[in-house]
């Protein structure tokens, strides 16, 4: 299945994603499918057959959440955003009924991307993979803040925080990275010097939209 009148945009953390499509949504009165937008879904969802997202939904001691090892905290992140594909399509297939244009900050895999929509309808927005590990707990987003409360409880806080790292690394690997510049669409990197308005026009000129 096509989804002819939607316009994803996927990438790096820090990149810009969720303002752009908020931007654009306002722009041309269209409908902005931001971060998370599945979460509606999740009360709902069958353990057994979303196993990564439930994980976080019934997890009664989140302190198990940061003690896990880089490479679960990796694995967890890329069976979540899988899980999360199928959610999503599911919603995208009767947002897109509404004929609006629909803008998508998305977790949808390449592969299925080149499957769903076309080159001129993907628009990849790209950071340097060490922002996102070095800042992750600058923003005031409460879930970050959240966590870091939680390591800041536990026995050897430095640790904790330096585990947790380590997990943003193997995620924000230069091999992941490399895979997202390779992939065939557009690429637009983040750019301290360009406004927001300058952002909104490049992106909507790559979707044609103006």
């Amino acid at each position: 299945m096509k989804f002819e009148n939607a316009y994803f945009i996927t990438g790096t953390a820090y990149a810009g994603k969720s303002t752009l499509v908020k931007n654009l949504a306002e722009r041309f009165n269209g409908i902005a499918c931001r971060e998370n937008y599945h979460e509606p879904l999740m009360d709902g969802l069958d353990k057994n057959e979303f196993p990564c997202l439930c994980y976080t939904r019934d997890l009664e001691d989140w302190h198990h959440f940061i003690r896990r090892s880089p490479e679960e905290y990796a694995a967890w992140i890329k069976g979540v955003s899988k899980e999360c594909e199928i959610l999503e399509l599911e919603i995208l297939e009767e947002v897109c009924k509404e004929g609006k244009p629909v803008f998508v900050d998305t977790n949808i895999s390449l592969e299925t991307l080149h499957r769903i929509s076309d080159e001129k309808h993907v628009l990849l927005m790209l950071a340097d993979p060490m922002i996102s590990v070095n800042l992750f707990f600058n923003r005031p987003d409460k879930e970050k803040q959240f966590l870091y409360q939680l390591m800041m409880e536990e026995e050897d806080p430095e640790a904790a925080l330096e585990n947790f790292r380590q997990g943003l690394m193997l995620i924000n690997s230069q091999e992941n990275y490399d895979e997202l510049l390779h992939s065939g669409f557009e690429v637009l990197f983040r750019d301290e010097n360009r406004t927001q308005e300058q952002t909104l026009s490049l992106a909507a000129r790559h979707f044609g939209l103006e």
